[in-house]
């Protein structure tokens, strides 16, 4: 296939033309702001390697019903609206790194811009949250640390 091929492809058929233009420029803008936003999402797998590495803050953000009923082993418990850079968990935590999970990935992701805005260097939001660890077979801790 030629160039004058596809030109004419996309002349006889403008409207998947447009289509699939429109998916091109989507999946770029995406993949340049998830390489833009300063924060790593991780897979269960590699939480877990943080976490047997030593150093890892983990941070859950889940409220605290939901955290009582299964949470990380390690993590702790902060609402939402109470975490920032200048909580007390993860204060001194600048170049260690800080790990978030919630539920839906919502209040990590909030968190995670607001921690990588205040120097945080190593700040990483568990990929599909709870769910995600559940999925991976992974133990959960009951009730409060």
């Amino acid at each position: 296939m030629n160039y004058e091929e596809l030109l004419a492809f996309a002349g006889r058929n403008p409207m998947l033309s447009m289509a699939f233009a429109g998916l091109t420029v989507a999946i770029l803008v995406t993949e340049v702001r998830r390489l833009l936003r300063g924060y790593k999402s991780i897979k269960p797998a590699e939480l877990t390697q943080l976490i047997n590495a030593g150093g890892a803050v983990v941070v859950d953000l889940s409220a605290g019903t939901d955290f009582e009923k299964g949470h990380i082993a390690g993590s702790r418990n902060v609402q939402p609206a109470q975490f920032g850079p200048e909580h007390k968990l993860v204060a001194n935590a600048k170049q260690s790194p800080v790990v978030l999970v919630c539920r839906t990935g919502t209040a990590s992701e909030t968190a995670a811009k607001a921690l990588k805005k205040a120097g945080f260097e190593q700040v990483h939001v568990l990929d599909g949250g709870l769910p995600a660890w559940q999925q991976a077979e992974l133990p959960l801790v009951k009730g409060r640390n």
